[in-house]
């Protein structure tokens, strides 16, 4: 059996985007559950797409993914360089075989020859591909204008009869007539291969044995089919996966805002939570479970339970899955984590970050949303009188202003300002009083926090903001319910 060899070929376009990514970590499963070789290869062979920088970008995200790679630009391999801009002198070669084999040929035809081509084909309601003009060029005659240095494209001679077709895992045995495909250029002016030529050359170069990639590129499958026929080579596994939605109408696209992998990092979002979520956009164990590690997802992973559907990407269930990472954390990891976030919203003040973490860390969903969560305790924001009001409480804003006044004299009293002290006093002040617990822990929380909803409750909350600021806040309190 062939050894398994499996390859990530991203364009350094931009960040990873979420699509990409899940490309990879199949590709990257695929070939550590046959114990086989996961390559990474850049594909700049588009020189107007690139972004400066974001070859560094690839590296940077594959490796905060955890999918390391075994050959790469960075790194090294028997099968370099893995940079197509720098195999430049690779593919032209294998073009001229193809051109002696009457499998290709050179194309002369200027820009605006075909675009004037083109236009009187739309005219007649025609959808227009490349009419095999150079095709009948005199072989002798067009080796000379080569040779003179005109500027040319080397097309795919696609037979005019017939069908051309390819095996995939997912989809079976594909097939469509030959008359349908374009004779795609294998060789642009400027030398350099086109992706749908250099993936062919440098697959069976690098001895790729399954190739994973998206379903755009189901349709031009069966010309890469014909290449590797034409050139004798046997072709690799495909395996094209469903496409990556936002929602049913439109795929997953940074160009409309939808988050990278490094942007979801930015925001908060765990990178296991994120692989976990992404591995079951278009696969399936095979059973209920949904919580992996890497490790565990090697173990479990099928290329046959992929699923021909688009799958959606939904955002609520990723933060589903990570609010359920961040709850699994060993605390340390998460206090960690979340100073930070602390940081951003309380920095300067004295705060007990601990007992706020021991407090945050089953209420944390994402990271980014923590310095909201606890901004109060750095300064009371504006809230409605209305709060005061709770049923199942019994309070009003009239009780709350008796309670507050009440239990004001008793947070005066305590003298070492320690969460269990705190808790003590005003337990034990209600219970002489003969009142009811949230009778007047409910006003309290109000007063110092004004939110209904906190990290802990009014004795925490007193004592993450201290004697002096918790007295400060309920002498506010009091002065606007008796206003």
């Amino acid at each position: 059996m062939q050894p398994v060899r499996t390859r990530f070929a991203p364009s350094p376009t931009g960040y990873l985007h979420l699509g990409g990514l899940r490309t990879a970590l199949y590709t990257y499963l695929l070939a550590r559950k046959y114990n086989g070789s996961f390559i990474l290869r850049i594909e700049d062979t588009d020189q107007e797409r690139e972004v400066p920088g974001a070859i560094d970008l690839i590296y940077q995200s594959m490796h905060l993914a955890g999918l390391t790679y075994d050959e790469g630009p960075d790194i090294g391999g028997n099968f370099g360089p893995y940079i197509q801009s720098q195999r430049k002198d690779t593919y032209l070669p294998y073009a001229l075989q193809l051109v002696e084999s009457g499998h290709a040929y050179p194309c002369f035809c200027t820009k605006e020859e075909l675009d004037a081509r083109r236009e009187a084909a739309t005219q007649k309601g025609e959808t227009w591909k490349y009419d095999k003009k150079c095709l009948h060029l005199d072989k002798e005659e067009a080796k000379k204008r080569m040779a003179a240095g005109e500027s040319y494209v080397i097309r795919q001679n696609i037979p005019a009869t017939g069908v051309a077709g390819f095996d995939d895992v997912l989809y079976g045995h594909v097939e469509v007539p030959c008359d349908t495909l374009d004779d795609n250029v294998l060789i642009k002016a400027d030398g350099l291969p086109t992706y749908n030529f250099a993936n062919v050359i440098d697959d069976h170069l690098m001895q790729i044995s399954h190739v994973t990639r998206g379903t755009e590129y189901l349709s031009s499958a069966p010309k890469y089919n014909l290449l590797y026929t034409a050139l004798g080579w046997t072709p690799p596994t495909y395996i094209h996966l469903p496409v990556v939605m936002k929602d049913a109408t439109r795929k997953l696209s940074k160009r409309y805002g939808d988050p990278s992998f490094e942007d979801l990092l930015a925001m908060g979002y765990l990178k296991d939570a994120v692989i976990n979520f992404i591995a079951l956009l278009g696969w399936s164990p095979g059973n209920d479970r949904e919580f992996f590690t890497l490790d565990e997802l090697v173990e479990a992973f099928d290329e046959n339970n992929l699923n021909k559907s688009p799958a959606i990407f939904n955002m609520d269930k990723l933060t589903w899955f990570n609010f359920e990472y961040i709850r699994q954390l060993p605390f340390e990891e998460y206090l960690k984590l979340a100073t930070p976030w602390f940081d951003k919203a309380l920095g300067g003040l004295n705060i007990d970050y601990r007992r706020l973490g021991e407090l945050m860390q089953g209420r944390t969903e994402v990271f980014n949303r923590v310095p909201d969560m606890v901004a109060f305790l750095k300064e009371m924001p504006e809230y409605d009188l209305e709060l005061y009001t709770h049923k199942k409480m019994k309070t009003t804003p009239e009780t709350s202003l008796e309670a507050l006044r009440f239990i004001k004299p008793t947070l005066e009293g305590i003298g070492d300002w320690q969460e269990t002290a705190i808790h003590d006093a005003l337990m034990g002040a209600i219970a002489e009083a003969g009142r009811k617990n949230g009778a007047v822990l409910w006003p309290l929380r109000i007063a110092l926090s004004g939110l209904a909803s906190t990290p802990g409750g009014a004795v925490e909350i007193a004592y993450l903001l201290g004697k002096e600021e918790t007295l400060k806040r309920v002498d506010a309190a009091i002065a606007r319910l008796q206003a």
